[in-house]
Order: C-alpha cells, then sequence, then structure tokens
C-alpha cells in the first residue's frame, strides 16, 4: 500500500525505553494462586494447634445449623448467584451449585480451613511492652512446630505495629525477634511468609520499612527480596499518595494492598453504625486501591466484620452468617478476591459465599469461551469483547485456584 510517512520510528525515538517502563510496572501476568481470606488472630491466643480449632469450631457450627437446603438463607439474593442452577458441562455431574458448595465448604473446613494467616501484634493485640518480646518468641515456637508438622498454611507471618503511632523500633523488634526465631528452629524460612504494615500515613514510612527487610535479610542470610509487605490503606490520606511506581521503587518488596475498613470509615468521620465493608465511602476507596494497582500483580484484600454470632443459637448463627456473606459477595463483585476473617464463624459464611460466586458463573464462562476460541456464535444475544473473553478466561482460572480439588472434573 502507498504510505506517507518513510520512518515512523525516527518519530517516536523513545519509544523502546518507555516500553520497558511500561513492561516493568504493569507484567500483566497470569492469574495466580491468591488466599481468599487472611484469619487475624492476637499473639497471645495463637499457639500450634489455633488454625485447626477454628477449623473444628466452624465445622461443628456447620454441621449443626446449615443442612444443605439451607444455603439459600445465608446467600440467595444476597450473593447475587444460581444455588439451584445445574453445574452440567464442564463439571460432567447434574449436581446443582447448592450441593456442590455445601460438600465443598464441609470438605475445606475439614482439611484447610485457614489459607492465611496472621499473627497479630497491632490493634487486635495492644500496647503491652512487658510480654510482647515472649509472645513473638512463642509464636515463632509454634510456627516451628506447624511447619515440622505439615499444619502451617500456605501464606502466613505477623502484622507488626505501625510506624505512624510512634514507635518504629518496637515493631522492627518484634519482627526480628519473631523471624529469628522462626529460622534458628526450622533451619529456614518456610514458603509463603509475609509481614502487614499497618496505617501507613506518611509514603516514607514505606522505604523506611523496606530497608528494615532488607537489613534482616542481610543478618538472617535470606536472598535479596525473600521479606514481602502488604500495606494496609486505612485512611484517606494513604490514598493520596498510592501510585504504580511504587511497585519498582519498592523493588518487587510490595506484595499486597490490604482495606482497613473500620479505621477508614473513622478517619472519614463516619458514625459507628455506618462503619461498614459496604459504605460508599468504602467503595472509592476499594476502587482507588484498584484502579492505581491493576496490572501491577501487587494482590488486593478487602477488610473484615467485626461482629461473631451473639449466640449459638441458630437463629444468630445463620444472621451473622448472611450478614458476612453479603458482604464477601459485595467484595467480589468489586473484584476484591480475597478479605479478613477475624471470627471461626466467618469461615463458613466465607467458604460458602466465594465457591457460589465462582461456580454459578463457571459453566456460562467456560461456554463462551469456548466459543470464542472455535469463532462461533455463544448465543442468547451474546457478543464477546476480546478484553471480556480475557476477562472471563482470568475468572475461570481464578475458579480452579480458590476450588482446587474440590470439585472433580474432566480436563480441559
Amino acid at each position: 500500500m502507498r504510505v506517507t510517512l518513510t520512518d515512523p520510528s525516527a518519530l517516536i525515538p523513545g519509544f523502546e525505553q518507555t516500553h520497558r517502563e511500561q513492561s516493568a510496572l504493569y507484567p500483566y501476568g497470569p492469574v495466580e494462586w491468591q488466599p481468599v481470606h487472611t484469619v487475624y488472630v492476637p499473639a497471645d491466643r495463637f499457639d500450634a494447634g489455633t488454625t485447626r480449632e477454628w477449623g473444628d469450631a466452624a465445622l461443628e457450627s456447620f454441621r449443626r445449623h446449615l443442612p444443605e437446603g439451607d444455603l439459600a438463607v445465608i446467600l440467595g439474593a444476597t450473593s447475587g448467584v444460581f444455588l439451584d442452577a445445574p453445574l452440567g458441562a464442564p463439571f460432567g455431574t447434574d449436581e446443582d451449585v447448592s450441593g456442590a458448595v455445601h460438600r465443598m465448604v464441609a470438605a475445606k473446613l475439614a482439611g484447610e480451613p485457614v489459607e492465611d494467616l496472621r499473627i497479630d501484634f497491632e490493634d487486635g493485640y495492644g500496647t503491652r511492652p512487658a510480654e510482647e518480646d515472649g509472645h513473638a518468641s512463642s509464636a515463632a515456637r509454634a510456627i516451628a512446630a506447624m511447619h515440622a508438622a505439615g499444619t502451617l498454611p500456605r501464606r502466613w507471618g505477623l502484622r507488626v505495629k505501625s510506624f505512624a503511632d510512634g514507635d518504629p523500633v518496637r515493631a522492627v523488634r518484634t519482627l526480628d525477634g519473631f523471624l529469628t526465631g522462626v529460622v534458628d528452629r526450622a533451619g529456614h524460612l518456610p514458603e509463603g511468609f509475609v509481614v502487614t504494615f499497618p496505617k501507613v500515613l506518611m509514603r516514607d514510612y514505606l522505604y523506611q520499612f523496606a530497608d528494615c527487610l532488607g537489613a534482616l535479610e542481610d543478618g538472617l542470610g535470606l536472598g535479596r527480596g525473600t521479606l514481602r509487605f502488604e500495606i494496609q490503606v486505612e485512611a484517606p490520606q494513604t490514598t493520596l499518595f498510592l501510585d504504580a511506581g511504587l511497585v519498582t521503587s519498592l523493588r518487587g518488596r510490595l506484595a499486597a494492598a490490604h482495606f482497613g475498613v473500620f479505621d477508614y470509615t473513622a478517619s472519614c468521620a463516619l458514625p459507628p453504625h455506618e462503619q461498614r465493608l459496604d459504605h460508599p465511602v468504602c467503595d472509592h476507596a476499594r476502587h482507588v486501591m484498584r484502579t492505581v494497582f491493576a496490572g501491577t500483580g501487587v494482590e488486593l484484600s478487602d477488610g473484615s466484620l467485626a461482629a461473631s454470632p451473639a449466640s449459638e443459637g441458630g437463629s444468630d448463627v445463620r444472621a451473622l452468617w448472611r450478614r458476612h456473606a453479603e458482604l464477601v459477595g459485595h467484595s467480589l463483585k468489586h473484584g476484591f478476591y480475597q478479605g479478613w476473617d477475624m471470627h471461626p464463624s466467618h469461615l463458613v459464611s466465607r467458604y460458602a459465599a466465594v465457591y457460589a460466586f465462582h461456580l454459578s458463573r463457571y459453566g456460562e464462562y467456560a461456554h463462551r469461551v469456548r466459543a470464542w476460541e472455535e469463532r462461533r456464535d455463544a448465543g442468547e444475544g451474546v457478543m464477546d469483547e476480546p478484553a471480556t473473553v480475557k476477562t472471563m478466561a482470568a475468572a475461570l482460572r481464578r475458579a480452579d485456584l480458590a476450588l482446587g480439588d474440590g470439585l472433580a472434573r474432566p480436563p480441559a
């Protein structure tokens, strides 16, 4: 064809450098496994049996208060899923979503109740300088014992105190004592470790904390970049300095951003009864986090429901599950596939809502992706764009990772 410009490359001499910067900032890698929750346990209440105790308590409550036919009571319309839809292809079964979710939740609670564990030395623990060293040491012993027994969750770590509270030395000392204790007892740092860095009110705190992690790596003989951390977005001030450049300027140490609902809503002067995950103020913060970190590989996590069943009675337990499932569904619809769980009862509604969310659309997405790949009409008036197909393929991958081995299906 006839063209007007003889050498377009001469007009964009800086393209290669710009493209390299784009690739560094936005790697757009494949969907990887991400825990569906983080369980926070105060350090003084944690031992090597804690995660199993949580699972046993959740499973007992599940069996007592949630027969299969009652799943709709806690999910139903609040989660926007179709519990009575048959799974069908590609699962090769006529079992409906409700039956599959019920079976999978029971298996999960029995086999792997906690995917991500955080031993809390911050708000859930309080200020107790005379005891914190001892609790850091006992937590390290418990982690080493869990590792030896094969019961350590796939992700694990601790939450240190905030630099914003004015005592960074305390935060670093606890982290140091904990990590040193784990490495001394286990002989190495088991895989899956991450540290939570709360209340980041100043951007410089991030770099100061990263420097401390580097010094710990050197002192413990760990490879550079082994110690990664997640920041908590707990105040409007934090959203003002979040940007994708943090990923490269922190040299890959930034693993995730977690939303802190109660500190954030308090900072916005919301009254106590409006301090909830589905408040529009929280939606705005989540959208900022989503926009800033889109394509960077930084994981996102939502916050928690600070409530437990009012009693052990069935109606109170199911009311808690219903509200928690509603909030989990709200997070999932906003693209936040992880959240915090603060009580054993939350495990039931967490897994039920997550599994139902993924299963209820799995067959539809698989059909539409396959139709696109085979260059045929998906039917029912659907006209999928390439970006939508890519998103559905990612959703299928995310579902496979979240569901794990819980649902037998033929290979693709």
